[in-house]
């Protein structure tokens, strides 16, 4: 009885490893669609400010996790700036 069991097993197991592959496949001839539509649009002069839009984006994204959200004034005890232009000047007046 332990000899069907083992050889249940490894059929399922095969048969179990046959379908991961099938996907694996199906998803890697999605991406590469997709990647295909991707390249496609970025030579069409239309879809060339969606690219803009969509790296400025992203750029913007990224500034907020990395960029500090306020600073306290150097020179103005106890005042907290938010604004992009005044964080840069208390740098400023700090590093002078």
């Amino acid at each position: 009885m332990e000899i069907g069991k083992k050889q249940k097993s490894t059929e399922a197991w095969k048969e179990c490893k046959k379908s991961k592959q099938n996907a694996k496949r199906v998803i890697s001839l999605a991406k590469g669609k997709k990647q295909k539509e991707c390249a496609s649009d970025l030579n069409d002069p239309n879809q060339e400010s969606e690219f803009f839009r969509i790296a400025k984006q992203t750029v913007t994204e990224r500034n907020d996790i990395t960029g500090s959200n306020s600073l306290n004034g150097v020179l103005a005890v106890g005042k907290v700036k938010v604004d992009q232009k005044g964080i840069k000047g208390s740098w400023k007046e700090y590093m002078e």
